[in-house]
């Protein structure tokens, strides 16, 4: 099959808006071989029910030991996790860490993050000329501040966190990745080394300690590694984009965000629209061919093929969203497939959620006039095509009186 589109060819433009080139490729049908901007060319799936088929279909596996030697590409992450491995594996491995996500736990979170939100806030209503980036001010300090709590990881090593997270995520430079993956790698070794000795009340310690089924299993030192890069990377950055994205999709739209600020239990629906209409996580991880398999009409061969699930695109496909180029927080947004769907449905998904409609909330509430400071046509978007987002987003208030601070703290690991 011919190339069908060069991604990495396209420019910053695609980057910020690659919607129309999608729907372009799903209107000629649903499969089809795309260069990435990495060099490799790969399997596309676009449209809402090939991609909701394709995200179960148990031949394609995420094993990167089914991975053609052929293809110019690095691991996504470290160490062994649910991002790399397959059933029964997979299995065992949800299995130990799930009970760390369960709806009860989350909601023991929510104080922590409404304390962490307020603080926030308050330092970013105090900037005398009434401007920040909300990326810098609130959606990057929010969601890394959460997840290196609960993970145990210690505030002075957040920086260095976000930087290696962009860079193995999203650099077109293999041997950037390659550096970022290794600095990541190399830390949390020794993180999880010293949490050996002296284990506290973190998640870490907890898989350290405490995991365990009731076969007395446990996870190995490798998978510890590959979780912990999981919950840290993951985590952090699909949360900073859903609230990056969701702001701005509000502030471009003066209606919605009225029917917003006239009623906020639309909150927990505005939430959903915002991961239907940009989602924080363009296309999956990756997924191999283990044999030839046929999707969407179109036979793919086996022998470790790449094949890439456009989420980006589901949420956009006229069959199952009407009017999908249309940003409604009243939607029906049932069935959106930001978050994955089988088997590796995001295991953070409750916290996520919980994180962004605080966020919007309070930042709604405190910031009466809040307005974008910059023209959104220009706006920086992150580069690739896994982690989706405005890599800054400025704006201005004139008014938001700010509450009594209190103190920080715990996020979401994508498994899709």
């Amino acid at each position: 099959m011919d190339i069908a589109a060069d991604f990495g060819a396209f420019g910053e433009e695609f980057f910020r808006n690659p919607h129309p080139v999608y729907a372009e490729l799903r209107a000629r049908g649903p499969v089809h071989r795309v260069r990435v901007p990495e060099g490799a060319d790969v399997w596309l799936v676009v449209g809402y029910e090939a991609c909701k088929d394709t995200l179960i279909n148990p031949t394609l596996s995420k094993d990167w030991k089914h991975a053609s030697t052929d293809l110019p590409l690095t691991r996504l992450s470290s160490g062994h996790n649910l991002l790399s491995s397959d059933p029964p594996d997979h299995t065992r491995l949800r299995g130990l860490v799930s009970s760390e996500f369960t709806p009860r736990r989350v909601e023991t979170l929510l104080p922590r993050v409404e304390a962490l939100t307020d603080e926030l806030l308050d330092t970013m209503l105090s900037s005398p000329d009434g401007r920040a980036d909300l990326v810098e001010a609130l959606a990057f300090p929010l969601a890394i501040g959460i997840i290196c709590e609960l993970l145990g990881v210690p505030s002075l090593d957040r920086g260095s966190f976000r930087t290696w997270a962009e860079q193995a995520l999203s650099s077109p430079d293999r041997d950037i990745r390659l550096a970022a993956t290794g600095a990541m790698t190399a830390y949390l070794v020794g993180m999880i080394d010293e949490k050996r000795g002296r284990p506290g009340d973190d998640l870490i310690s907890a898989l350290i300690c405490r995991t365990t089924d009731e076969d007395g299993d446990r996870l190995s030192s490798d998978e510890l590694i590959g979780m912990a890069w999981l919950l840290l990377v993951t985590g952090f950055e699909t949360t900073v984009n859903l609230i990056a994205s969701g702001v701005l999709a509000l502030l471009r739209r003066p209606d919605q965000l009225a029917a917003l600020r006239a009623d906020f239990g639309l909150i927990d629906n505005a939430v959903e629209e915002m991961l239907r209409y940009e989602t924080p996580v363009e296309t999956t991880t990756y997924r191999f061919t283990t044999g030839s398999v046929k999707i969407g009409g179109v036979t793919v061969p086996g022998g470790g093929e790449l094949v890439l699930i456009a989420l980006a695109d589901a949420g956009r496909d006229a069959a199952r969203f009407p009017d999908p180029n249309r940003f409604d927080i009243r939607r029906a947004t049932g069935g959106h497939l930001s978050f994955g769907h089988g088997i590796h449905y995001c295991l953070g998904a409750p916290l996520a959620r919980i994180q962004a409609a605080t966020a919007i909330t309070a930042l709604l509430e405190r910031c009466p006039d809040l307005a974008l400071d910059s023209d959104p046509a220009s706006l920086p978007w992150r580069q690739g095509l896994l982690i989706r987002g405005p890599r800054i987003l400025r704006v201005r208030w004139t008014d938001g009186a700010p509450k009594e601070s209190q103190a920080p703290s715990p996020n979401v690991t994508c498994d899709t």
